[in-house]
């Protein structure tokens, strides 16, 4: 037994959580599962909610035939004012109550590991919710504060995940550093710079340390939506004409496929109005085939399957310069060869407003790149190779490092117990 702190990496695609005893000083345990949750069709005989979450909710959404609500990417919602609730086995649900389904599964399993209930917990927070936007930030920071409270949390900190990531990096130092940490997950890019001193592990006042912090609205997802865009949407019927009036034939409006480009849109994708909308789109197109796809993608909830093949095909180009894009569910076919250079090209956009935004970085805060002793990555699209590139190309001097991709922020977030001495 032991006093316990739990590190909580909230993350777009994956969630983590690291188990900190504070009498031995040491990590225990991390639990990692997907960002997921799946609500069956019908709630329990009871009444009560029936849903599951992270790696069962896969199982469960493809084992049911996709007929319930698929959740993805749920962290992307915190700063949307626009979002109030989804209706989900007619009951309603807000931003919180979605994302403390996922803490709480978090929590539950890290409790049955220690033999009881903690609800002492640093948590991960993006150090922008959404680009620069206080009024946005403030409602994520509300709403995830909320969440936590519901998950059953009562003693609080929160911390900048790359802070968190940067704590972990430490541990493994052998002498101090300055470090600019770059933390590429799949909502926001997050960067930090601050000296990093083996000596000063378990500090409790290290804000002399931190000395630059900022972020962009762009990661793993902003690539997946790029990608889907140019080469997902075709087969959906990007391009389908239908007859506005007689003899007058005009091409579906792009709108509707921006949409199954974002999921946070592509969730809460099901309102009657644009159903009818693109029922009649289908119909006076002539009941064109690809634009029945569309159809089939809302009707039976496959945009987790359509992504995933996409993601796929991301981590295959990671590792190699030709990947294939297959997907093959209810009569919609995909099968394309992609070379490297193509999916570079897609991304391109999204990876130079990160390389604009590191230099904007570096220039606001007066960093020196010669004065940057090491740079560490973590995050799951730390893994892509354009932004390998981007970071060795700018700071050819430096030694580029990595940790756990998927743990590094949790285990530093369990271990900024600092934080709770007021």
């Amino acid at each position: 037994m032991g006093k316990y702190l739990y590190g909580i990496d909230f993350g777009t695609t994956n969630s983590a959580l690291a188990i900190y005893n504070e009498d031995t000083a040491e990590i225990q345990h991390t639990i990692i599962i997907p960002s997921l949750i799946y609500f069956f069709e019908h709630r329990h005989a009871d009444g009560s909610p029936n849903f599951v979450v992270g790696e069962e909710a896969i199982s469960a959404y493809l084992s049911e035939g996709m007929k319930g609500r698929f959740i993805k990417s749920v962290k992307q919602i915190l700063s949307r004012s626009s979002f109030i609730e989804t209706r989900i086995q007619n009951a309603r649900y807000n931003a919180s109550q979605l994302v403390a389904i996922i803490i709480s599964e978090l929590k539950t399993r890290a409790d049955q590991l220690i033999g009881e209930s903690c609800n002492k917990a640093v948590i991960g927070r993006p150090v922008f919710f959404d680009d620069h936007n206080v009024q946005k930030d403030t409602l994520a920071q509300t709403r995830l504060t909320k969440a936590a409270e519901l998950a059953g949390f009562t003693d609080l900190r929160f911390q900048f995940e790359p802070i968190g990531a940067a704590f972990a990096y430490e541990r493994t130092l052998k002498k101090a550093e300055h470090v600019l940490v770059a933390d590429l997950g799949g909502g926001t890019t997050d960067f930090t710079y601050l000296i990093l001193d083996p000596t000063k592990v378990g500090d409790k006042d290290r804000k002399n340390d931190m000395m630059a912090t900022g972020g962009i609205y762009i990661g793993g997802d902003s690539f997946d939506a790029a990608f889907m865009w140019e080469r997902g949407t075709p087969y959906f019927g990007k391009y389908t004409e239908y007859e506005a009036t007689p003899g007058k034939r005009l091409t579906v409006p792009k709108s509707l496929f921006a949409n199954i480009c974002s999921w946070e849109q592509m969730n809460f994708f099901n309102g009657p109005r644009i159903k009818k909308d693109i029922e009649d789109y289908y119909y006076f197109s002539g009941k064109d085939s690809k634009f029945k796809n569309l159809i089939t993608l809302i009707d039976h909830n496959l945009g987790y399957s359509v992504f995933r093949s996409i993601e796929y095909t991301k981590i295959e180009l990671s590792a190699t310069d030709r990947a294939k894009f297959s997907y093959n569910q209810m009569d919609i076919v995909i099968e394309e060869d992609i070379v490297l250079a193509e999916y570079e090209q897609i991304i391109g956009k999204h990876v130079d407003q990160i390389a604009g935004y590191l230099e904007n970085f570096l220039t606001d805060n007066k960093i020196e790149p010669t004065k940057i002793d090491s740079l560490f990555l973590t995050g799951g699209t730390s893994m892509v190779g354009a932004i390998q590139k981007l970071f060795m190309q700018r700071f050819p001097h430096v030694n580029l490092n990595s940790g756990d991709n998927f743990r590094s922020v949790a285990k530093g977030l369990a271990l900024s117990g600092y934080l709770f001495e007021d």
